[in-house]
């Protein structure tokens, strides 16, 4: 590969794109210099607030494979094969993610992190820990370096260099909710309290929690909750209100969670954001994963799409040979219309988990639009199925297909006496719309 040896890359933040980043440059045959403030976790341990298990779908699998780590992180994380939605009663109803043998993946982010990391300090990538440059200039990384690539995440101080620079835009969003991790331990004997294989839900509206399994046994939860209002974590100031509201809210989890009380006190209540800029490029200063395009949680595809960025850019440098300049220009224009496509799902979707998978008509809804993917599996694939499963099309494409989608459905569902006829619909004249919207 032409001069790839000649230039020396330094990546600034060792979190999963970077370190997965690196890898791929590394490959290459760069000199790769990865800086990171905190110290090594694997020395020290994981810096809690972030969430401790993550979903791997299909995106960011197939860019684990393309550096030879799939199988081995494969075997560590537990399939989820769909949603399991808890009501108010205890009462289970099960949503599956998409046909048979689909599934997610729950995976430990630190575990994840240290893979990576090994791998690339393997194949000759230097790691600089407790290394924290906020300014560009005067640390010469700019001039020392031919690339910065920023992968610092959401606060991403390479990104905060070039905000101050001309003709650059910068968003962000904060959710009137936060979230706060809360835990479900294995039991007795070390078993799951709950099926192991699916993410749990406990949608109650206006927020929801959520559960996913870790391979100790134990679930990793997280209560989305708003941060003020009438019921917020502001209003549940003492052990008898969080009791109560636990209580009569979560009363099938509780009887699983020993310590939820202390573990309401102890973890931090956090923020969920979703950020954007343009352009990820300027002079030598790239940035790309949450640094470039922050999201909400609610689709699982924060760092799957963080890792998609990193295969497209390896794609691009195989396709211009490894033209920087070439490179750069085409990733951002290609990457920007997909991140903000994920950004406004992820959003979208928070709705669909905490509002509508217990609602009887969106059951429905979910239930015809399996049969349509049944019957007609190349022209009706539903937007989840897209998102999480079809690691060959673009976010923005899924986007656009799933507005269809719902503007066709949304006639359906109009119907007065759909819940009883659903079965006798024209399923062929519902497809044929996808051609006309």
């Amino acid at each position: 590969m032409s001069n790839t040896g000649k230039k020396h890359i330094a990546i600034v933040g060792a979190g999963l794109v970077g370190s997965l980043l690196s890898i791929y440059l590394k490959k290459r045959g760069y000199k790769v210099s990865v800086f990171e403030r905190r110290a090594d976790m694997r020395r020290k341990g994981f810096e809690g607030g972030r969430s401790i298990n993550l979903a791997l779908s299909n995106r960011g699998i197939r860019a684990l494979e393309e550096v030879g780590l799939a199988e081995d992180l494969k075997k560590v994380a537990i399939p989820m094969n769909g949603r399991t939605m808890h009501d108010r009663q205890g009462k289970l109803s099960f949503q599956p993610y998409g046909k048979e043998g689909q599934h997610i993946n729950s995976i430990s982010r630190s575990n994840l992190n240290i893979v990576l990391m090994n791998e690339a300090e393997k194949l000759g990538v230097r790691f600089y820990f407790e290394t924290e440059i906020t300014n560009y200039e005067s640390a010469n990384l700019k001039s020392e370096f031919d690339y910065v690539i920023g992968s610092d995440g959401a606060f991403s101080a390479v990104r905060h260099t070039m905000q101050v620079s001309d003709r650059f835009d910068f968003s962000q969003e904060y959710i009137k909710h936060g979230y706060k991790e809360l835990h479900i331990p294995a039991d007795v004997v070390g078993d799951f309290q709950l099926d192991k294989n699916s993410l749990h839900i406990w949608p109650r509206e206006s927020f929801m929690m959520i559960a996913l399994p870790n391979p100790d046994g134990s679930f990793t939860c997280t209560l989305f909750f708003p941060f003020e209002g009438e019921l917020s974590f502001q209003t549940l100031d003492t052990d008898e209100k969080i009791k109560s509201f636990f209580e009569s809210t979560f009363p099938d989890a509780i009887k699983s969670m020993p310590d939820y009380l202390h573990d309401f006190h102890q973890n931090k209540t956090s923020s969920l954001v979703t950020m954007k800029c343009f352009p990820w490029v300027k002079d030598n200063l790239v940035l790309i994963g949450d640094a470039a395009h922050a999201i909400v949680p609610f689709f699982g595809q924060g760092m799957n799409a963080g890792f998609e960025d990193c295969r497209i850019l390896n794609q691009l440098l195989d396709q211009h040979h490894d033209n920087w300049n070439d490179t750069l220009a085409e990733f951002q224009m290609i990457r920007k219309p997909d991140a903000d496509a994920i950004a406004q799902l992820a959003l979208d979707n928070f709705i669909e988990m905490r509002d509508l998978v217990a609602d009887e008509n969106f059951l429905l809804r979910k239930k015809i639009e399996a049969r349509l993917h049944e019957l007609f599996p190349d022209q009706w694939i539903p937007l989840y199925t897209i998102v999480t499963f079809k690691d060959d099309m673009r976010y923005s494409e899924a986007y656009t297909i799933g507005k269809k989608q719902k503007k066709i459905m949304d006639e359906v569902m109009k119907n007065p006496s759909i819940h009883k006829s659903w079965e006798q619909l024209d399923f062929n004249t519902i497809v044929n719309q996808l051609a006309i919207h």
